[in-house]
């Protein structure tokens, strides 16, 4: 058994190359091999999001605060809330954030596939984030 205390790992600003605005990032956990998911608690100022990224395996989030967008390559963009629980399959192309006036925080889980749970791309343009 392995019994883990939030908060007692260190939070990190999101990096400049993979966010937009003020991002906050609090690891959950990482499974010691042959485990491989991990989890991170990640809080958003408003206006704040993620660039365009996928996941190998896909990524499960679940909102815990506020109000948010997300959207999937060729989709709308679509509000998310408190409580609401988000799947993106593996390899789909999609960003996260929080909505333009109010924060938002999620649980992100994800698996790595061969070391990598993600694949970073381009920044969302303030167009595509306003929809």
């Amino acid at each position: 058994m392995k019994i883990t205390r939030a908060g007692s790992t260190p939070s990190s600003p999101g990096p400049d190359t993979y966010f937009t605005g003020k991002v906050r990032l609090d690891p959950m956990f990482q499974a010691d091999p042959p485990g491989r998911t991990s989890s991170a608690h990640v809080t958003f100022d408003p206006g704040a999001r993620t660039a365009w990224h996928t996941h190998p395996a896909g990524q499960t989030l679940i909102v815990t605060f506020g109000r948010g967008r997300v959207q999937r390559d060729g989709g709308p963009v679509e509000e998310v809330t408190t409580g609401d629980v988000v799947f993106f399959p593996a390899d789909e192309k999609h960003w996260h954030g929080a909505a333009p006036d109010t924060a938002m925080s999620h649980i992100a889980i994800q698996e790595s596939i061969d070391g990598t749970p993600v694949t970073w791309m381009e920044k969302v343009s303030d167009a595509d984030y306003h929809g």
